[in-house]
């Protein structure tokens, strides 16, 4: 069902008292008790609407199973057509969206696929200026498709980042002279910087718009002739300015747009022959994996960048990379092999103090961050086997007396975390002080990926009503994901 499809319930069955304050309490089973009354709905269209299994549908009524996710409320909100205030959402994209007459793939805005571009300078210019030309004039509807569209997974993924173990085909077109000079990159340099600073310090993409621009600027840059030594600067500039890109458009939720940035990314630093920020665009896309629940595209992507990297890489990106492995062995229940890719990221971070030479972007991975990455995959672990939890939290705490509240994101992340673990070990006195700090520190964010993992932890909050500060930590959470 998307944006134009009219929804299966009467208009009328939503003005009742009855069902509006079971939406509202999230009761589903006297919700859909209601709905089948009221709407005439059985309980297999119930389903196929909330994409549910009529077995569960049917737990759900009788009692035996509570809804907690959000995003299963979300998509009980936008199957039935329920609008996001009655079940504490904010307003769903269907409430204000309206029916788009155009084909979703018309031939004015179909971009070629990434595998039919070829791996050389002249044609990674052409799609940055398409990329973000497209970007920069999108309207709401055009954001809304972007939105909903899924992220490349397997093979379609993979098979074409093969190309970036190969050398650059030259170009040969010729293009006008350009006047760029030392000072003027350097100044582009720099703006990259700062743009990957505020990312890093803040998360969500307020500044997208902006850091597009800029990348813009860059290509049209490119499509001059400037010095060997300019052009050169120019397309690592351009690489970082897509790796932001990207991570900003994932941070908004439109996935399939990071991979895009991504792509973009790793063509950009194919072409400035930067096999290091190379192999770190490609441990973003693991990252993105991984978040989809794909840890063996993630691993796959892992190993391609340290193949590609394996002579240049110093100790911190070897140590990064090394995490990216772990995070996804552990995702694949592969305990052991985990510990031991842990533990090569330990060894390898121990070398830093001999390295001075490592570009700026990787300052970030230090203690602190390999104990956060840490802390985070073995609750992965402990979300199986509650015995890692303890392990978790203390890695958590090490991020967080080390990292401090500076890095908003990286910060949210880790209370969120730290509250889950006290959840898992019962500790619900202590999860709710923790909850209360995670919902602090996600209002310092505009983060995506932090709201997620805020509904994610409300779960843990439900089935314990009889407890008023977890009503009230609940309550808290509510109204934090309705403005999403």
């Amino acid at each position: 069902m998307d944006a134009t499809t009219p929804g299966p319930l009467a208009a009328d069955v939503l003005t009742r008292d009855d069902v509006r304050r079971a939406l509202q309490e999230h009761d589903f089973a006297a919700a859909f008790t209601l709905i089948k009354k009221w709407g005439g709905l059985s309980q297999n269209r119930i389903a196929a609407a909330c994409q549910l299994t009529p077995g569960k549908v049917s737990t759900i009524i009788k009692g035996q199973h509570q809804i907690t996710s959000i995003e299963v409320i979300r998509r009980i909100a936008d199957g039935l057509r329920i609008p996001g205030a009655l079940l504490g959402l904010a307003p769903r994209p269907w409430e204000s969206t309206p029916p788009d007459p155009r084909p979703a793939d018309t031939p004015g805005e179909r971009q070629p696929a990434d595998d039919d571009v070829p791996w050389r300078p002249d044609a990674t210019v052409a799609l940055a200026g398409n990329l973000t030309r497209s970007d920069l004039v999108m309207d709401r509807r055009g954001a809304s498709r972007a939105l909903a569209a899924a992220a490349v997974t397997g093979t379609a993924l993979l098979d074409p980042l093969e190309a970036w173990l190969q050398s650059a085909a030259a170009s040969s077109r010729t293009r006008r002279v350009g006047r760029l000079g030392t000072r003027d990159v350097e100044q582009l340099e720099q703006t990259a910087q700062a743009f990957r600073r505020w990312d890093h310090q803040h998360g969500g993409g307020l500044r997208r718009k902006a850091v597009l621009g800029q990348l813009a600027e860059v290509a049209a840059a490119l499509n001059e002739h400037q010095t060997d030594a300019v052009e050169g600067r120019l397309y690592r500039v351009m690489a970082h300015l897509s790796g932001t890109a990207a991570t900003m458009a994932w941070d908004t939720g439109y996935q399939r747009r990071a991979q895009d940035y991504y792509r973009l990314a790793l063509r950009s630093a194919h072409a400035a022959e930067d096999l290091i920020f190379g192999a770190n665009v490609l441990a973003g896309m693991a990252r993105q994996m991984l978040y989809r629940g794909q840890p063996q595209d993630a691993l796959e992507l892992v190993r391609l960048a340290q193949e590609g990297s394996r002579r240049v890489a110093g100790p911190r990106v070897r140590a990064m990379l090394h995490t990216r492995e772990a995070w996804a062995l552990a995702a694949m229940g592969r305990t052991a092999a985990f510990r031991r890719a842990t533990e090569q990221a330990r060894e390898a971070l121990a070398a830093t103090a001999a390295h001075d030479d490592e570009p700026y972007w990787i300052a970030y991975f230090d203690e602190a961050e390999l104990a956060g990455v840490t802390g985070g995959r073995l609750l992965d672990l402990a979300r199986q086997d509650r015995d890692h939890a303890e392990g978790a939290a203390d890695h958590i705490r090490q991020a967080l007396d080390r990292r401090g509240p500076e890095a908003a994101r990286s910060h949210a992340l880790d209370r969120i975390g730290l509250a889950e673990c006290h959840f898992l070990a019962g500790d619900i006195t202590g999860a709710v002080q923790e909850t209360h700090r995670a919902a602090d520190a996600a209002t310092q964010t505009a983060s995506a990926r932090v709201r997620d993992q805020l509904g994610e932890l409300y779960s843990y909050t439900v089935g314990h009503s009889k407890a008023r500060a977890v009503r009230d930590v609940r309550d808290r959470l509510r109204d934090l994901l309705a403005n999403r």
